[in-house]
This record gives structure tokens, C-alpha cells and sequence, in this order.
């Protein structure tokens, strides 16, 4: 009768009729404890509500289940011949006994498996912890070798302005030296009269070339208003792209946002297009005001 005792106990505590009897046949009759493991672990099973239909020639408390060996039957005998009629039926007060050491064996069982849960739980933060780590670290490894990229293209435009001042340099200084040899010669063949005339219109390309050259910035410095009315300065090669100011905004003062660049005055918003282009020939030398705005 030990199953009609699982079963009996199940409906004391209040558990549904099905759940019950599909608590008791899963097990195996093997008592109120592991039905109630049996119950925690399937309560969410789709059919766990319906209506349980046991396989042929089995049933909650039929017959066949109820078969014991020999010697359990033997023993079985010894223990009712040595008790006699002391096993009488539960009083009232031995039910809620037995359903409340039941409840709380129960609880405990709970409590165990919401520990269980909460432990997982933790390690399945410890690996998106561990995995949103990863993640920056391979933002900070392309961000670092965008940053390199871009020193190398500075030092590469560097030398090539390097390069460039040298060659006017050197062509200023072939057309002064042309300019002396005309001029000599022309002294020679004209005279002591003609070179007072005809020296001011030689020195006059010479005074009038000059400018142009102290125009020629090869260097830019650019304001930033940034979002929160910060600002921030710096100065940026002529020939240096307007992505390199973009980049040192994002690393500056950006704090992960995304951004448009605009000049006020006239106003323009920068397209993807605009950043490959030098800060030259977007009119930004020798010196321009950026605002940061949302994008």
C-alpha cells in the first residue's frame, strides 16, 4: 500500500490528481521524496496536466506492481506478525504532520534548486563578462592600428612636404641665379645707362614671387566644439585628410558616439566622401572652427 501512501500524501499537499499519479509511476514507487524530485524537475512539461493513462497491465497501485520477492514477502510477514494490528490508519493530526515535514522537505528542495539555478546563472554572466572583454579588446587592437595607420600616412606626408619645400627652394634659388646672370649680361652689353632703367622691373618679380611662398601654409589648426560645449585644439597637416581629425575627436571627447563635423559659416556637413579629402582643398588651412552635432 505504499503507493496509495505517495499518492495519498501528494493530494494532501495539494498537488493536482494527474501530477500525482504521473509522479508516482515515473518513479517507480520509490517514495514521497523522489516524487516530489520528480514533480520539481517536469512541472513545466507540456503534458504534465493531462490526464495520466498508465501502459497496459500497469497502474498506480494495481497488482502487478505490488508483486515482491520472496524475501521481501517473508520480511513483510515477520514485520506484520511482530507489529500486529500497530499499523492502523493515520490520524488526522499524523497527516498534517506528515504533509508539513513533507512541505518542508520540499521548500528545501526548492530552495536547492534555485541555488542551483542562481550558481549558473553567475557563470553565464562570468562568460558574456568574459566575452564583451574580448570584444573590446578587438575594438582596442583596430583602433590601434587605424592610429598607426594614420601616423604612418602623417610621416609619409611629411617627408613628401619635406620634399616639396626643398624643390621650391631649389628653383627659387635657380631663378635668382638666372636673374643674375640676365642681369649681368644685360649691364655688360647696354652700358652705364641702361641698367638704372631696366634694374627695377628685374627686382620687381623677385619682391612680388615671395608672397605667394609665406602663403602657402603646409600646416592647420583646427577648433573643435565639441557636444557637451568643450573644445578642443590642435594642428593638423595641410595635406593630412579630414578622417585624421575625426579620428582625434573620437579618441578626445567623442566618448563612443556617432557624430557629423559642420563649419557654422557658411555651414556644410562633411559626408564619408569629404573625409578622404585633404584638409587643403576643403578650404580648412590655415585655420577653421568644427562643431560636433548628433548624428
Amino acid at each position: 500500500m505504499a503507493d496509495c501512501t505517495t499518492l495519498d500524501s501528494l493530494l494532501e499537499m495539494g498537488f493536482d490528481r494527474n501530477r500525482a499519479e504521473r509522479a508516482v509511476a515515473h518513479t517507480g514507487n520509490q517514495g514521497i521524496e523522489r516524487a516530489m524530485d520528480w514533480l520539481m524537475e517536469h512541472e513545466n512539461d507540456p503534458d504534465i496536466d493531462e490526464p495520466y493513462v498508465p501502459p497496459a497491465g500497469n497502474t498506480v497501485g494495481s497488482t502487478e506492481e505490488q508483486i515482491q520477492s520472496p524475501t521481501e514477502t517473508s520480511e513483510s510477514i515477520e514485520d506484520v506478525e511482530q507489529e500486529g494490528d500497530a499499523k492502523q490508519p493515520m490520524t488526522e493530526d499524523e497527516k498534517k504532520e506528515q504533509v508539513k515535514r513533507l512541505e518542508e522537505l520540499m521548500k528545501a528542495r526548492q530552495e536547492e534548486r534555485r541555488e542551483r539555478e542562481r550558481q549558473e546563472e553567475i557563470e553565464r554572466e562570468k562568460q558574456r563578462r568574459k566575452q564583451g572583454q574580448e570584444l573590446l579588446q578587438v575594438k582596442q587592437k583596430l583602433q590601434d592600428d587605424e592610429m598607426k595607420k594614420l601616423a604612418d600616412q602623417r610621416r609619409k606626408e611629411k617627408m613628401e612636404d619635406k620634399l616639396a619645400k626643398q624643390r621650391v627652394k631649389d628653383k627659387i634659388a635657380r631663378d635668382r641665379e638666372e636673374r643674375a646672370r640676365k642681369f649681368g649680361g644685360g649691364s655688360s652689353s647696354t652700358g652705364l645707362s641702361s641698367p638704372p632703367s631696366e634694374a627695377p622691373p628685374e627686382s620687381l618679380p623677385e619682391s612680388q614671387g615671395a608672397p605667394p611662398a609665406k602663403k602657402d601654409y603646409d600646416e592647420c589648426r583646427i577648433q573643435v566644439r565639441l557636444l557637451d560645449g568643450t573644445t578642443l585644439s590642435t594642428v593638423f597637416k595641410a595635406q593630412e585628410p579630414l578622417a585624421a581629425v575625426r579620428v582625434y575627436v573620437q579618441m578626445n571627447g567623442a566618448n563612443g558616439q556617432d557624430f557629423n563635423l559642420i563649419t557654422p559659416y557658411p555651414r556644410r556637413v562633411y559626408t564619408d566622401l569629404d573625409m578622404e579629402k585633404p584638409l587643403r582643398e576643403l578650404g580648412l588651412v590655415p585655420s577653421a572652427v568644427l562643431v560636433v552635432t548628433k548624428k
